[in-house]
């Protein structure tokens, strides 16, 4: 599809090019569309830079939900997470890259900052709703959402080490911290 496409190239155009040198003529090109058609469906970079946010977020949330589903002793969940994570991470470097670069410019810009933040809290709620659905522990709203910020920014910490130093983050290891999250998820439930 169209938007799948463009959303694929971007990534690539922007890790190479940078956020400030890649041009909508250059991803249009790289997704086999014209500059036109990708102005058409997405107004600036910035959009297309949020809607990928969109779509990892949502990623990302389909493989914690996924390991959550399928249930089992939180050590087993907790590895198949680790190994889902780190296997995310390196396929989607280009991703996490842009996503530095990017986090950047909303830092320095306050109106880009709101909108980014925005975004954030917004996926941060849905990926709160996919967890809430996907555990039997009984977590009010606030909790959901704090618990999944702070797997959203777990992900991004492990990301940013995992790019720079692809093999750095220990699957074991990690296996053993999403376990005490797990547990401290399991007993807030009792």
């Amino acid at each position: 599809n169209f938007r799948g496409r463009v959303q694929d190239a971007v990534p690539k155009v922007f890790a190479a090019e940078g956020f400030a040198g890649a041009t909508i003529d250059a991803i249009g090109h790289a997704a086999g569309f014209t500059k036109g058609a990708v102005y058409s469906n997405f107004g600036s970079k910035d959009e297309l830079f949020l809607a990928l946010l969109d779509r990892e977020v949502e990623y990302r949330g389909e493989q914690i939900a996924t390991a959550l589903e399928d249930g089992g002793d939180p050590a087993d969940v907790a590895r198949s997470l680790s190994r889902s994570i780190l296997d995310s991470v390196q396929g989607h470097a280009d991703y996490y890259v842009l996503f530095v670069e990017y986090w950047l410019r909303a830092v320095r810009d306050p109106e880009l900052r709101a909108r980014f933040i925005a975004r954030r809290r917004a996926a941060a709620a849905d990926q709160a709703d996919g967890i809430g659905a996907s555990t039997v522990a009984a977590l009010s709203g606030r909790d959901l959402t704090d618990l999944a910020q702070l797997v959203v920014t777990i992900n991004l910490g492990i990301a940013m080490e995992e790019v720079l130093r692809p093999g750095t983050i220990d699957s074991d290891l990690l296996a053993k911290l999403i376990t005490g999250l797990l547990d401290s998820v399991a007993g807030k439930g009792d």
